[in-house]
């Protein structure tokens, strides 16, 4: 029985999607680092997290964004504008990490709350309505700045944050940082928001049936105002993060990202139709495309074969995820 009962959970365990993107992960990793000894270094391993976050942190608010049944392809324009707004205000007025959050957080809120407003009421498919929105935010933005990049912030934002630093045996100085830091704090509060709480469960209930949960008693308008607007809370955070990074802004800057973001959302198993997904998932797919892309650079292979590879994989990875789904669905009948 104790044997029967093993194999059971093992049989469980790989009938999960993020059990085979996990095992994918390390024969990446396990290659890369017989390839090249640069890649689990210390430093390596850290200018990745930090160059990944914004991958991270926009990836989060897509997966709500998702689950709930929609999706929203305007996310790098609204970045982009609350990037500027914080920038400019920064460089005329100064400021403080809180100022700079709250004007950050505040713009990107606004205008989720717009996209959210747009979908639900006009009744025309999401990724239409985001698209133009995305267009409508960065054609506006790029006509008021007149596409000029802002720099020379004041020395705390350029050194940011740096807790619980320490000199490694490289020499170099490590810490949690100011991407580390919102990268942590963004997906340990979407976990919470999506797994404990009332809300995440409605989101999911959305997602999973849109006429049921409104059957149910759900405000279908009040979810689309969250759902959009934490995506527009979180391209505030991303807005930071990248500024900070850079050390400039550019109202371009993050042009065709949100194909990115999408791929690691969509290979961390998240259904495209809502209701299915996990934040883990979502990791693991972040993880996947960094620890591919950082490698690739490692190796000196040329950025063109950096989308060839990616594509790949991610083709790779749905097709699984479709294959299983049929596979289950067969079961069952």
């Amino acid at each position: 029985m104790p044997g029967w009962s093993m194999n059971n959970k093992l049989r469980h365990l790989m009938s999960h999607h993020e059990f085979w993107l996990g095992m994918l992960i390390l024969l990446l990793a396990a290659g890369l680092s017989l390839r090249t000894s640069e890649f689990l270094t210390l430093g390596n391993l850290t200018d990745v997290a930090t160059s990944y976050a914004i991958l991270g942190i926009l990836a989060c608010g897509l997966f709500v964004v998702l689950i709930a049944g929609g999706i929203d392809i305007s996310f790098p324009a609204m970045t982009a504008i609350a990037q500027y707004a914080m920038a400019s205000t920064l460089l005329a007025h100064g400021g403080n990490f809180v100022t700079i959050f709250a004007i950050a957080m505040g713009c990107g809120l606004l205008l989720g709350l717009i996209n959210g407003a747009l979908v639900y009421f006009l009744r025309v498919p999401a990724i239409i309505i985001t698209i133009a929105t995305l267009n409508l935010f960065y054609g506006l933005l790029v006509w008021f700045t007149d596409g000029t990049w802002l720099y020379g912030f004041p020395e705390w934002f350029m050194n940011g944050i740096n807790w619980f630093s320490f000199t490694a045996a490289d020499g170099y100085e490590y810490g949690l940082t100011l991407p580390l830091l919102c990268l942590l704090a963004v997906f340990v509060l979407t976990g919470v928001l999506m797994r404990y709480t009332r809300l995440g469960r409605q989101i999911y209930a959305m997602g999973g049936n849109r006429e049921s949960a409104s059957r149910l008693g759900m405000n279908l308008l009040t979810l689309h105002f969250y759902v959009y607007g934490y995506m527009g809370l979180l391209a505030g955070v991303a807005a930071i993060v990248q500024a900070q990074t850079t050390q400039s802004v550019a109202p371009n800057s993050l042009v065709g990202y949100e194909l990115t973001v999408l791929a690691a959302v969509v290979l961390g198993g998240t259904s495209m139709t809502g209701g299915r997904g996990s934040l883990f998932g979502t990791l693991l797919g972040v993880l996947l495309l960094a620890f591919l892309q950082n490698g690739l650079t490692l190796l000196a292979v040329s950025s063109y074969w950096h989308m060839v590879f990616s594509g790949l994989i991610i083709l790779v990875s749905i097709s699984a995820t479709a294959w299983n789904e049929k596979r289950k669905l067969a079961k069952g009948m």
